[in-house]
């Protein structure tokens, strides 16, 4: 059976929050349709903004997605969800499991304090990547991010546990704050990255304008792990996946020593 589909019939005049798409796992196509979205001071009928056309609810595809839907896929649990098109913000906000993936570019908090599951965008991401809410200490948890395109300004802020990958380039700030997990990075990096840094590792395929002061140069190494990294990343549609692009001797700088200090930023050598 084909998964549901919902079509947006015109662009909203305001953003709507898309949370509830996320717990129709169990309803009829009806109690769907009479879903409330809000969109400002409004509540609107799930039919009045899409065509819907019925499907399996573990399967969603939202068709001429623009940036004014936001929240798509919040705290999702083992939804198999397709954006075609742009997404609003905090996508994907609290994901468990499941998949989303979006054809177009998505606003500001992408995979936000999510736990697990993959996001993959092909186009870009906007800022706060991965990261903590506003006053919150704990960014993304767990799961992948893949981004095909790029990435804005604090990538990774307050990131707990997890991967973000990063096929283009990242703005200022990339894992500002960050906790713990792993953030790679194939095109530039704005200035400071690393800003605050804990744990964690942030690769880089491409030497930063700037190292901060704050991190210590710890000089060349081969490190005999990554091989192993890349390898699991295999079953992803990415460049990541490609053999041609792993590698295995880098330069690695520790810190940020006006922090915590123990995490690290590598750098790819070139063989």
């Amino acid at each position: 059976m084909t998964g549901l589909t919902l079509t947006l019939k015109a662009t909203p005049e305001r953003r709507v929050d898309l949370s509830p798409l996320s717990s129709i796992l169990h309803l009829t196509m009806a109690e769907i349709g009479a879903l409330k979205l809000w969109s400002g001071k409004r509540r609107l009928r799930v039919d009045e903004l899409f065509d819907i056309q019925p499907g399996e609810t573990s399967r969603l595809t939202i068709k001429n997605a623009c940036t004014r839907l936001d929240y798509i896929g919040r705290d999702a649990n083992g939804m198999e969800i397709t954006v075609e098109g742009d997404a609003g913000a905090y996508l994907g906000i609290g994901l468990k499991s499941g998949s989303i993936r979006v054809t177009g570019n998505t606003d500001i908090f992408a995979a936000c304090e999510m736990r697990g599951g993959l996001i993959q965008i092909d186009g870009d991401a906007g800022d706060f990547l991965g990261a903590a809410l506003p006053g919150n200490k704990r960014g993304m948890r767990g799961g992948i991010v893949l981004v095909r395109g790029n990435s804005g300004d604090r990538c990774g802020d307050e990131m707990r546990r997890g991967i973000i990958l990063v096929e283009g380039n990242v703005g200022n700030y990339c894992a500002s704050r960050m906790i713990a997990g792993t953030i790679a990075v194939m095109g530039t990096t704005g200035d400071y990255p690393g800003y605050a840094l804990r744990r964690g590792t942030l690769l880089l395929w491409q030497q930063p304008r700037h190292i901060p002061p704050t991190f210590g140069d710890c000089g060349t190494h081969t490190l005999s792990y990554l091989p192993l990294w890349f390898a699991a990343l295999r079953s992803l549609k990415s460049r990541f996946a490609d053999p041609k692009n792993t590698f295995n001797r880098v330069h690695r700088y520790g810190g940020d020593l006006g922090s915590v200090g123990r995490g690290e930023i590598l750098v790819r050598v070139e063989s």
